[in-house]
């Protein structure tokens, strides 16, 4: 079943789900909306039990939550995280879990893969008919849906070439999310100039060196870039360096949540940034993104910007609340 069948539908749920294919926002919408059909918000904590693979050895953890006795609801809910990151040993004791789980309470694993991975078979596909499997992965069709959607709930509206240009791309579903947020703020149809402005901020590495330096606690070279950014273009530095402190805590964001990665054209910024989102946490990050983002916003609807020394101000005092998180 794929995911927007799932997600459209309201299909019985068994007692055991596998989320597979490629596209992690997917997955998680799965996942949220498997919860709250089963469980009420009320008896969620009681119930609900997240677990990493990493975490599973010989899947003892597992079994101990599948046996556990529900609390005042029909099932609890057991999570395996990144089933995909399993080394053999406990990715064989999950499998072998799952091939003896009877009914009762819910196994839901999520393995997911990544776009180009050489895996030939995920957990769905050795468990068979056995499992219910949801289909993250992501084609045209889902990606003019998901287009549409976010379009929508940001109450935006964008010329049909934006639409086909993310329609067409190879961008993660995130990126695409993160894109359409920032240029919303631009209170206006968003055209694909403004598209292509965005994908194309990396032109100058001046404010990317210093949102760099920012998430990197390296605040004097962040300010020395920050400095130098408004002594050569005061009236136009703002905007690029709050685009680039966005842009990075999104990609921060994405890796600080179980199992996330950058999309293959940023893979090379994994190395750098793993580090710091494993430090940094997913609330910070998302905090971070949403900060930045109100700094945007600031500046598009005219609440600040008349005078370069106040755009100077917004910046460093976004970049000084954000370093002191």
């Amino acid at each position: 079943m794929k995911a927007y069948e799932f997600l459209d539908s309201q299909p019985e749920i068994g007692s055991l789900v596998v989320i597979e294919g490629t596209e992690r926002l997917l997955a998680e919408r799965v996942r949220d909306r498997i919860i709250s059909r089963v469980l009420s918000d009320d008896l969620r904590a009681l119930n609900l039990s997240s677990l990493t693979i990493e975490s599973v050895d010989d899947g003892t953890s597992i079994e101990e939550a599948l046996l556990a006795m529900p609390f005042l609801a029909a099932q609890r809910v057991v999570i395996v995280n990144d089933a995909q990151l399993a080394k053999a040993a406990p990715r064989r004791a999950l499998l072998e879990l799952a091939e003896r789980h009877g009914e009762g309470n819910l196994l839901l694993v999520i393995d997911l893969l990544a776009p180009r991975s050489a895996r030939p078979h995920g957990i769905g596909a050795q468990l068979g008919k056995k499992a219910q499997r949801i289909d993250t992965t992501v084609n045209q069709e889902v990606r003019e849906r998901f287009v549409a959607e976010q379009i929508a709930a940001l109450g935006a509206d964008a010329a049909p070439p934006v639409i086909a240009h993310l329609v067409r791309g190879e961008s993660d579903l995130a990126s695409i999310r993160n894109d359409l947020e920032k240029l919303a703020l631009l209170g206006r149809r968003i055209e694909l100039a403004d598209l292509e402005r965005e994908m194309l901020a990396t032109e100058d590495p001046k404010p990317y060196r210093f949102a760099g330096a920012l998430v990197e606690g390296r605040l004097t070279d962040a300010f020395e870039i920050l400095a130098d950014c408004f002594e050569h273009d005061p009236r136009s530095a703002a905007m690029p360096l709050l685009n680039a402190l966005a842009n990075e805590y999104a990609m921060l964001w994405e890796m600080a949540r179980p199992g996330g990665t950058l999309p293959a054209r940023l893979a090379w910024r994994e190395r750098s940034l793993r580090p710091i989102a494993r430090r940094m946490g997913e609330a910070r990050a998302r905090a971070g993104y949403e900060r930045a983002l109100r700094g945007i916003e600031a500046i598009v609807t005219g609440r600040v910007g008349g005078d370069p020394e106040e755009l100077r101000l917004l910046v460093e005092r976004t970049s000084l609340e954000l370093s002191s998180r």
